[in-house]
């Protein structure tokens, strides 16, 4: 990381937030709802006007989290500079308390895709994630965090696990990790893989931020059910049970309910945070009993 970058997550809490989407603007410039913080799409106020708008007057009230889904982290050609430039500028004017990109490549030959796309977990790429984190972390001077993928195929080639890979890019670029706790159970059960055993090998000193979401189960043509994170309904008790077990590692962490297709009255996402801020509140207690002790 680069000497001149610091870290700014201080304004973001270790409570629960949840995703401000363009539905709810109104309602939460009006009631002011009580949740500790929001996190917003950044791509979605690179375009000035209404949004940012909203945007800005929310921000005198509540803290803010950027999280991009664009900047393509894993792509082969390289950073869209002007891309990165356009993330800058939101930054630069909302003051984010944090910043998170996926762990993943959206954009070849100039083209972007409609996806998140998984990456070959290889040491070439490796690599080019690393020169990628470098990069965004010194343009923005600052410290982001970057997000475990949902994933529904492995590359045969793959030579090294998911939750190793994400490790390294943290420790050979000191940028933080973003839990995505849904994420994890999702993968986990596409793949056969432990979920537990993902969690525990995760730098638990690096792990700014988890995201809790909903996701949906689709039979495919061979009989197998596979899991989408699509974000578009509550979080599932196992998911709730895995995060339990997150926060048992983690200690408190901010904690963001995301619900992005089919998206719900506020209120839903208010009870979803409530349950968070609950597990989150058990946490904190018993690491206060920790310290005392």
């Amino acid at each position: 990381m680069s000497p001149t970058t610091t870290n700014k997550s201080g304004s973001i809490p270790a409570k629960a937030g949840i995703g401000l989407r363009f539905p709810h603007h109104q309602i939460v410039l009006e009631s002011k709802p009580d949740v500790a913080w929001m996190e917003v799409h950044t791509e979605n106020y690179m375009g000035g006007g209404t949004p940012l708008r909203y945007l800005d007057a929310i921000r005198c009230d509540k803290p803010i989290s950027l999280h991009g889904v664009g900047l393509s982290l894993g792509s082969a050609d390289g950073l869209d500079i002007a891309h990165l430039e356009r993330i800058r500028r939101v930054a630069e004017r909302i003051e984010p308390g944090m910043m998170s990109e996926h762990l993943a490549w959206s954009a070849v030959g100039g083209t972007y895709l409609a996806d998140l796309l998984p990456l070959p977990m290889t040491e070439e790429a490796l690599d080019t994630v690393c020169r990628h984190v470098d990069q965004t972390q010194s343009c923005l001077k600052r410290r982001f965090l970057i997000e475990n993928p949902s994933t529904y195929l492995q590359f045969a080639h793959s030579t090294i696990p998911e939750w190793e890979f994400i490790a390294a890019v943290a420790a050979r670029t000191g940028c933080g990790i973003l839990c995505d706790v849904n994420n994890v159970y999702v993968s986990a059960q596409n793949h056969g893989w432990d979920a537990a055993k993902y969690l525990a090998a995760l730098p638990a000193a690096v792990i700014g931020e988890i995201h809790l979401s909903g996701h949906s189960v689709r039979t495919m043509p061979d009989g197998h059910e596979l899991r989408i994170d699509d974000h578009s309904s509550r979080v599932i008790g196992e998911v709730w049970a895995l995060y339990a077990e997150a926060l048992k590692l983690f200690g408190p962490v901010p904690t963001l309910i995301e619900w992005d297709n089919d998206v719900p009255p506020l209120e839903v996402l208010l009870q979803e945070a409530a349950h968070a801020q609950t597990l989150l509140g058990r946490a904190t207690n018993v690491r206060h009993h920790v310290d005392a002790a």
